[in-house]
């Protein structure tokens, strides 16, 4: 105990007989409230935002990955829903697994070719609400040079305003799902023995 008491002590000498105390939220600013979100047209926080793919190895395991720090916009119209629009690119050579060799696999010819084909983009073309937090959302999903129509399930994650120490800018998150085959982007290498069904789970925040 004593080991504590002394440099709790010497804090508080340091600091005139005055205890400071960090002044943080007490309970995080973002909630699942549609009503915080007030429209308009929003930046991507690309610190975090990020897609998270998973396939099947063989039969033995599912395995993940992910790319983030993308650019784009998200226009949220509160009065047509229908009207919101998303537009995202994200680029391929930070693309992610954890196993190095595999990354540098992974963005060669035989899967994405980063050099030739540096981004993946995804563009809405319709916005369909699902209830007061959730939507479908379509649009045309370009990886290696290849366009093919997508529809994510999306979800309001949170929404609200964060702390002036967090920038004070108005944020708001989502969560979508959609599955894809690589075979449809140019990507069948190891096709069957490697799974071709690519699940995507998109963890997306914007601010303005």
């Amino acid at each position: 105990m004593q080991k504590y008491l002394i440099p709790a002590a010497a804090l508080i000498a340091l600091t005139g007989g005055t205890v400071l105390i960090a002044q943080a939220p007490m309970t995080a600013p973002g909630t699942k409230d549609a009503a915080k979100v007030t429209g308009g047209t929003y930046t991507v926080d690309p610190g975090h935002t990020q897609v998270v793919f998973a396939w099947d190895h063989m039969g033995f395991t599912s395995n993940m990955g992910t790319i983030a720090e993308p650019t784009g916009t998200l226009t949220l119209d509160k009065a047509n829903p229908a009207a919101s629009k998303v537009s995202v690119t994200f680029t391929v050579a930070n693309l992610r697994t954890g196993v190095p060799k595999l990354d540098e696999h992974l963005i060669k010819a035989d899967f994405f070719d980063a050099a030739k084909f540096p981004t993946a983009t995804f563009v809405s073309t319709s916005v369909k609400p699902d209830g007061a937090t959730g939507a479908d959302i379509t649009g045309n999903l370009t990886i290696k040079g290849v366009t093919k129509p997508v529809t994510l399930d999306a979800e309001l994650y949170g929404a609200g305003k964060a702390p002036a120490m967090a920038g004070g800018k108005e944020n708001v998150g989502f969560v979508a799902t959609t599955t894809i085959k690589r075979s449809d982007f140019g990507m069948a290498y190891g096709v069957p023995m490697v799974g071709d069904a690519i699940e995507l789970k998109i963890v997306a925040a914007f601010q303005k």
